[in-house]
């Protein structure tokens, strides 16, 4: 008689096959075949300025990105992040206008980090309290926001900036002029960008909050019998969500040197775009930080550099839209049945 283990006549796929079939892969793929296209189209693309405008236009993408991450790895949607940055920008730039002018960048941060965990808080609150799908809490919570911005602090934009937004504007990790004289520099700000992929890599890591949330994500009955606390999870990952929001908010106005109440409508779905395509799923319980950093450059790409390839830039969205089909097809193949 035969004793056939389980696995006997199942081969193990080889390294290459495993590493081929990640989302971050096809993304990566994704990413090489824009660029190949975008130099073969324009000689001037690969330059050390391209690298730089993408670099600089992800800061405030990529950190929504990654609160974003963490909200759908544990099976949930928010689209009031948008909001949350505006409101955290505008009122605390009023706010330090107000009462200290002249505050150091720091507690502007402080601020804007404060205000932006207190909305988030209260959106994961909502969303467990009455448990209501989170896509439904989030878009009230985005109009709430929003309409008590402008209803209540100010509609008016803001050009005459605190000194210390003024200030960390200009400050740069590198700056030189290329051979045709052209100014390249990058910002500062990138460093928030690598700090906050770097936080989010250890919380989905190594705690074990980050881990509980992949769990929550998967199914919420079979981690609750595991004895994970679900409302402390969705606190935790909605009120990160907001968190980073706010930062992402005072380094837009930052780099723009303007607080603008209206400023970031619509951005939600750009974000949340890249998050997909890096490979995390709308229904929990999958996603990294590389994946999520790689959907991010792919958006940037994508947005800024349309037009070289001969496409109309109110094609946009159409050329987004086709290509998040496109790679949640292929992943959705590649998934294991």
């Amino acid at each position: 008689m035969s004793l056939a283990r389980p696995t006997d006549g199942v081969a193990a796929l080889p390294a290459w096959r495993i590493w081929l079939g990640r989302p971050e892969t096809v993304t990566l793929g994704l990413i090489l075949l824009f660029c190949v296209s975008l130099t073969l189209l324009s000689p001037q693309f690969l330059t050390v300025n391209t690298l730089f405008d993408v670099l600089r236009s992800s800061v405030t993408t990529g950190i929504f990105a990654l609160g974003v991450l963490l909200v759908l790895a544990a099976g949930g949607i928010d689209v009031s992040f948008t909001a949350v940055a505006v409101f955290a920008l505008y009122s605390s730039t009023k706010v330090v206008l107000a009462v200290w002018p002249t505050a150091p960048y720091p507690v502007m941060i402080l601020l804007c980090l404060l205000i932006g965990l207190g909305l988030g808080l209260a959106n994961g609150f909502m969303v467990y309290r009455f448990s209501v799908p989170s896509l439904i809490v989030t878009i009230g919570t985005q109009y709430l926001y929003r309409g008590f911005l402008l209803a209540f602090i100010g509609t008016a934009h803001i050009m005459n900036i605190p000194s210390a937004m003024d200030s960390f504007a200009r400050l740069n990790l590198t700056k030189f002029q290329t051979a045709d004289n052209t100014n390249v520099s990058l910002p500062v700000t990138f460093l928030f960008l690598v700090g906050a992929a770097l936080l989010t890599q250890y919380i989905l890591s190594r705690t074990l909050l980050g881990r509980a949330a992949y769990a929550v994500g998967g199914s919420i009955p079979i981690a609750e019998r595991l004895g994970i606390p679900v409302r402390r999870v969705t606190l935790f990952v909605f009120g990160y969500a907001g968190l980073l929001a706010g930062l992402g908010g005072l380094l837009h106005g930052t780099q723009n040197q303007l607080a603008n109440p209206f400023d970031l409508v619509g951005q939600e779905l750009d974000v949340i775009a890249a998050v997909v395509l890096g490979g995390a799923r709308v229904t929990g319980g999958r996603g990294t930080v590389a994946g999520t950093l790689l959907g991010v450059i792919l958006i940037i790409l994508i947005k800024n550099n349309l037009v070289l390839m001969g496409v109309p830039s109110t094609y946009q969205k159409l050329v987004i839209g086709a290509i998040i089909l496109l790679a949640s097809g292929v992943f959705a193949r590649r998934e294991p049945r």
